[in-house]
């Protein structure tokens, strides 16, 4: 007589054991498809009577229910599916908001007779059978008032089937996964704020610094202009000619920024475009070393390219750019002058050059971030570098709109290399072949 009060408590131990297995795989660090998937392979050892599952949870943007998780499916024949409100067993369970028993397989068919053709031939795909389930529970994913989904266990061909006291136990495993959704979501959210919060303290401390940079430029070039206009001052050629290049250098600095920062909008707003042509690589160079090496007498700017430079298809307008912006780093992390060397190795796929410093170096937790837009590296002797952050984000940009990469290799007090790679394809490839 106390047999039934003895399968109750087994019953009941087996259920306790297996929601603390499920929600101890809901709290391991995992992205929420990842964890999702987790819960349903653990569903098969606890549940018995299910052979096939699946989490749905509803899209507001096309008003449909995705699949987000499933057992016993195709899961990539699965994504095909997309139920509206109220279809099939998904859009019934969701509608009334509390689980549901589809004991029988004449209730499982009865329940999918709204079930769109489209909706159909997919199940079918995905479970690689025509056959309806033989029995099915659904249990809403809900957070208080929200609902967010439904999950739906099905038995398929197996002599178990499930019965109404099965109801409350799927639905406790509905709200736990429900919980670890919503906390999913709080989490992304949280660090979307955070994020935003932290993209908009870095945009205003570049306008800033930018805005201080610009100023600083201006006021030099609007005080040598002025003495070179006093009529009572006769200066020496000299003299002159000195305040005439700071004035040009001046110049030069505050259009180098504004390049940057008009690139850096267009690759934000995808309006960024190539226009590449056959150019010989180390023409290009001694075109930008040049300019750059009349704007320092401290550094003497070496070029090392091998004689048989193939032809490469790039951007001749953008390269050089990309050249001028780790020049230009390497002239002002360079403070007490010394070489600076562009030199070009031919390899099989394709040309990487590489320029180097003998200036103040990157230590290893600044190489990281080194081409994040607003980055500055620190120089540990404290001499302020202008700038705005935006440079070699730009040349990223740039390098890998070519089809190469960029990297850097440095250490403290021992100079700098920028590499970047460009591949020999296109027409000047077949070309010389």
């Amino acid at each position: 007589m106390f047999a039934p009060l003895r399968y109750d408590a087994d019953r009941t131990q087996r259920e306790l054991h297996a929601l603390t297995e499920v929600a101890k795989t809901l709290t391991t660090a995992r992205e929420l498809p990842a964890l999702l998937t987790a819960v349903m392979d653990k569903l098969i050892d606890v549940l018995a009577p299910a052979e096939a599952g699946a989490i749905l949870l509803w899209d507001r943007s096309p008003g449909l229910f995705r699949p987000a998780a499933a057992f016993g499916f195709n899961f990539e024949e699965l994504q095909h599916l997309g139920l509206r409100l109220g279809e099939a067993i998904t859009g019934k369970v969701y509608d009334e908001g509390r689980a549901h028993l589809y004991k029988s397989g004449a209730e499982v068919t009865a329940a999918l007779e709204d079930l769109r053709p489209a909706n159909r031939r997919t199940i079918a795909r995905a479970l690689g059978s025509d056959s309806l389930p033989v029995s099915a529970i659904g249990a809403p994913l809900r957070v208080g008032d929200s609902k967010l989904g439904v999950l739906e266990l099905h038995t398929l061909r197996g002599s178990g089937r499930f019965k109404a006291q099965d109801l409350p136990f799927v639905q406790s495993l509905a709200d736990l996964i429900a919980l670890a959704i919503d906390r999913n979501r709080l989490e992304r959210e949280s660090a979307t704020i955070r994020d935003a919060k932290q993209a908009e303290r870095l945009r205003s401390e570049v306008m800033a610094n930018l805005s201080h940079e610009l100023r600083t430029a201006l006021a030099a070039i609007k005080g040598y202009t002025t003495a070179l206009l006093l009529d009572e001052v006769a200066w020496p050629e000299d003299k002159r000619r000195d305040f005439l290049r700071l004035v040009d250098e001046e110049c030069d600095d505050m259009d180098s920024m504004i390049q940057e920062m008009m690139s850096s909008a267009l690759i934000d707003t995808g309006q960024f475009a190539l226009e590449p042509q056959p150019l010989r690589l180390p023409n290009l160079a001694r075109e930008v070393a040049d300019q750059m090496q009349r704007r320092t007498e401290s550094h003497r700017l070496v070029l090392d390219f091998p004689a048989e430079m193939p032809l490469l298809d790039a951007d001749p307008l953008r390269i050089k750019q990309v050249i001028r912006i780790i020049l230009d780093n390497a002239i002002k992390y360079s403070p007490d002058g010394g070489l600076v060397v562009l030199r070009a190795d031919i390899r099989a796929s394709d040309v990487v050059v590489s320029i180097s410093d003998q200036g103040v170096g990157i230590s290893p937790e600044d190489l990281i971030p080194l081409f994040e837009k607003y980055f500055r590296v620190r120089d540990p002797s404290g001499y302020h570098v202008t700038g705005t952050g935006l440079g070699l984000p730009v040349a990223r940009a740039i390098v890998e709109a070519h089809g190469g990469r960029i990297w850097a290799e440095s250490q403290l007090g021992q100079g700098t290399t920028l590499y970047f790679s460009l591949p020999r394809s296109g027409l000047s490839a077949f070309a010389e072949e």
